[in-house]
């Protein structure tokens, strides 16, 4: 069983295994859960709330609960760092994109990955873990 050292990074994962390949699945659904309460308009809410800078608690909570067995992991061979991942959607509905909120500020948990080969959207992205090149280049993972 895999523990994953930075969250914003399993996210990452996360979309590749639930919202690419729906390996992992039933797929987590925000917009679904919020309805279950009698909330039409996830993004409305949050910005409503103020609350549009933050993870949602109750994402936060079922994705860092969410195991991610070996198998499972050895399924990436190619990991985005694009701001617009739909996992992000399901954590913050209206996150604009303009902040921190999911920088990927570790690659520790490269060593999760054994089959990764290319990370893209990495100068674009969310991606600012210092030495980030050099770390992909060193485990011969295609960067762009």
């Amino acid at each position: 069983m895999a523990a994953f050292k930075d969250f914003n990074f399993k996210l990452a994962v996360i979309e590749v295994l639930m919202y690419r390949r729906e390996l992992l699945a039933p797929a987590f659904d925000l917009d679904a859960r919020m309805r279950e309460r009698g909330i039409g308009i996830p993004a409305a809410y949050v910005l409503e709330n103020d609350l549009d800078d933050e993870v949602l608690d109750e994402s936060r909570a079922f994705f860092e609960d969410l195991v991610i067995g070996d198998e499972h992991l050895a399924e990436v061979e190619t990991l985005c760092f694009d701001a617009g991942l739909e996992v992000y959607r399901h954590c913050a509905p209206a996150w604009d994109g303009e902040d921190d909120l999911f920088d990927i500020r570790s690659l520790d948990d490269l060593a999760l990955l054994p089959n990764l080969r290319r990370v893209t959207a990495v100068a674009a992205g969310v991606h600012v873990a210092p030495g980030k090149w050099e770390t992909f280049a060193a485990r011969g993972v295609e960067a762009s």
